[in-house]
């Protein structure tokens, strides 16, 4: 009798307490709270990108109001803006942002599946070999356009293959290393190559050493544009895997993720990267940028498009600013993106961030 009458103050304190929670409803509500803190994120991010890409396009030694930007857009020729927003301001604010995307997506997904901070395309040799292809082609075949895009596309790819063959299936500090001695290889080559250039050629050599907008044209947008519609298509599939990628090769074969999908994810990268310095040259610390901040706004989740964004506001930012930053003097835009990004790689280093994730 006692037992029955003890029993009843705890039936009656869980029946005011109410049912038990559906644990799907649990892991429902734990998984809606970082989609929408992902959903706000990017949608920051966008607006702060327009917001660039209007001061890029309107703001500078000649201003050019945004009522006349819509005028000009939609076939009304103004005297004087007309030229200045067609021929050079629109079109390297559309590059800048095609261009920042391919390197900020880019370099997320190489820190992500290699889950190192300094694996980005920079650091490990990509950029590097699109650039000695280009050089290569401009100086010693004397070649442009198409034949121009597709030599840094092959480099960007050959490297990455002899990067990933050197270092083998685990890669971690060993790819820094190999990337890094690989790089220095490959600016020696380029280094020779610009001592036979001639005057002309060395104009445009320049810009595959630093990163440029300044030769920016509408046939180079179109064909970047098309380039990127092949390319994202394939890697919205193939990104559902970057996640269990991220928590390592073991962990991810474990939940059904082959090997070889990283692999195809990586190669996706290295096309998006190789298809930006065909357009601009290796922008520098785009890539190696973009990823850590995209992912310190999201509480340490990684996402590629959000990285994607920071990688065009980047771009499209340090563009304004190196075109403006000086009177009478138009810097490349790489040269404003490694003045940001040499600091912040030392800042890494120094706080000892650089280590493999496990």
């Amino acid at each position: 009798m006692s037992t029955v009458l003890g029993s009843r103050p705890r039936e009656a304190a869980t029946a005011a307490a109410g049912p038990a929670p559906d644990p799907r409803e649990v892991v429902r509500r734990a998984r809606r709270r970082p989609q929408r803190r992902t959903r706000l994120v990017v949608a920051s991010l966008s607006a702060l990108l327009v917001t660039v890409f209007l001061v890029r396009i309107t703001l500078g030694d000649f201003i050019v109001t945004l009522p006349d930007v819509v005028r000009i857009v939609t076939g009304t020729e103004i005297p004087g803006a007309s030229y200045i927003l067609m021929e050079s301001k629109l079109p390297r604010a559309v590059l800048g942002v095609l261009v920042g995307l391919a390197f900020g997506v880019g370099g997320a997904i190489f820190q992500t599946t290699l889950r190192n901070p300094l694996a980005s395309p920079d650091v490990v040799g990509v950029s590097v070999g699109a650039s000695t292809a280009a050089v290569f082609t401009i100086v010693v075949l004397d070649q442009r356009g198409v034949a121009l895009a597709a030599a840094a596309v092959l480099g960007a790819v050959g490297v990455a293959v002899g990067v990933r063959l050197l270092v083998g299936a685990h890669a971690g500090a060993r790819l820094v290393l190999v990337g890094v001695a690989l790089s220095a290889g490959l600016y020696s080559v380029v280094q020779y190559l610009f001592t036979r250039a001639d005057e002309w050629d060395t104009q445009i050599v320049l810009q595959w050493l630093i990163g440029s907008l300044n030769r920016v044209d509408w046939p180079t947008i179109r064909v970047l544009s098309l380039l990127l519609l092949v390319v994202v298509p394939v890697l919205v599939v193939l990104s559902r895997s970057a996640r269990a990628s991220e928590l390592g090769d073991d962990a991810a074969a474990g939940l059904g993720v082959p090997p070889r999908r990283a692999d195809l994810l990586l190669l996706v990268a290295v096309l998006l990267v190789g298809v930006g310095v065909a357009a601009a040259g290796p922008i520098s610390f785009v890539a190696f940028l973009a990823g850590p901040i995209a992912r310190s706004l999201n509480g340490g989740r990684t996402t590629l498009l959000g990285a994607g964004l920071v990688g065009a506001i980047i771009v499209v930012a340090a563009d304004h600013v190196a075109a403006y930053a000086v009177p009478d003097v138009n810097f490349p835009v790489g040269v404003v993106t490694g003045a940001v990004g040499a600091p912040f790689l030392l800042w890494l280093l120094a706080t000892g961030r650089t280590s493999r994730r496990s």
